[in-house]
């Protein structure tokens, strides 16, 4: 007997023979061998000519009152992830260009790589999402695979020919509202780290085009955005005021980091040792990008020793005493 049979007719053999082994799998005990878990049911082999699949029950094994909930449940599922993992791309690539009108190759590119980095975390290991935050995006996942599958279980129910592209066309209306609301937060990140790196540039070109002042300039890290600065001598540089027009960017654009940016643009100097205990941060990468070869990072010489204590903090004397001049000289000349 034929329970249902799903079309698919905008996809490729590849993609229907994919649809196929998603719906075979579901109705496979995988830890029992793989024998079947629903033996009275098969799926034939995909019909290419029209790109359709249809599932057949054992009469003699299967009773629809019985036994129908579960198996629609099942291919439901089945289909929920089909769409999610193949179509969902392409879905999210036409609300890019359609509803948010981009239209060029490398930006469309750039905003499917932002959508699914909020869909599914970041590919990229030096910016994978911790344990909570994963534990998090799986859960997402699962809770809208559950609202596509509960929409295809209930018209299963009531229907024998799904035609899955003008269902998830036409009936999956909360499933496209979520992607549209990813879409538009992909948006909105992507245009404020396009305008970001733009101020940088800015700020690099600022610091290429500034006289040297100084030869170099110790940047103490306090720890998290507090820093004080020091001179070749290591002695407290005094407060400057920092260019007007530096100043004013700053203001607008950037965050907790602003201060030591401005003095250092305002400083100008040769050479900048950053003495840290937490290279890693933010702040550590935005002052290498700002300005590049000029940067150092020290977390090991005898001026880090001096300032900080066993734990990585500054220790007690750094905000109140100067190094002694026979370890300035030791250290960095």
């Amino acid at each position: 007997m034929e329970l249902f049979t799903v079309s698919l007719l905008s996809a490729s053999r590849e993609a229907i023979d994919r649809l196929h082994r998603s719906l075979s799998e579901e109705f496979i005990d995988l830890h029992s061998d793989n024998l079947a878990a629903v033996p009275y049911v098969s799926f034939t082999r995909p019909l290419y000519e029209t790109m359709e699949i249809s599932c057949l029950v054992d009469l003699a094994g299967f009773s629809l009152a019985a036994d129908g909930s579960m198996m629609y449940r099942k291919a439901a599922k089945a289909f929920a992830r089909y769409i999610m993992s193949e179509l969902e791309p392409m879905l999210l690539k036409a609300i890019i260009r359609k509803q948010f009108h981009y239209e060029e190759s490398k930006e469309i590119e750039v905003l499917e790589r932002y959508c699914h980095n909020i869909l599914y975390g970041s590919s990229v290991p030096s910016v994978q999402a911790d344990d909570t935050d994963a534990a998090l995006i799986r859960s997402d996942r699962e809770r809208r695979l559950g609202k596509v599958a509960d929409e295809i279980d209930q018209f299963l129910n009531s229907n024998t020919r799904l035609h899955l592209d003008g269902f998830v066309t036409f009936r999956l209306a909360p499933y496209w509202q979520e992607l549209k609301e990813v879409v538009a937060y992909a948006v909105d990140e992507y245009v404020m780290d396009k305008q970001y790196q733009e101020f940088i540039s800015l700020l690099k070109y600022f610091v290429r085009m500034q006289e040297v002042k100084l030869p170099i300039v110790h940047v103490l890290h306090k720890g998290g955005s507090e820093f004080a600065l020091y001179d070749q001598d290591f002695q407290m540089l005094e407060t400057v005021q920092a260019d007007r027009i530096v100043a004013e960017m700053l203001e607008s654009e950037m965050n907790m980091e602003d201060m030591i940016v401005s003095t250092l643009i305002t400083v100008s100097p040769q050479q900048i040792v950053i003495h840290t205990r937490q290279p890693e941060l933010p702040v550590m990468r935005t002052l290498e990008t700002i300005f590049e070869q000029r940067v150092r990072l020290c977390c090991t010489c005898g001026h880090c020793s001096y300032f900080f204590d066993e734990q990585g903090q500054p220790a007690a004397q750094a905000t109140t005493e100067p190094v002694p001049e026979k370890r300035v000289r030791n250290v960095i000349p």
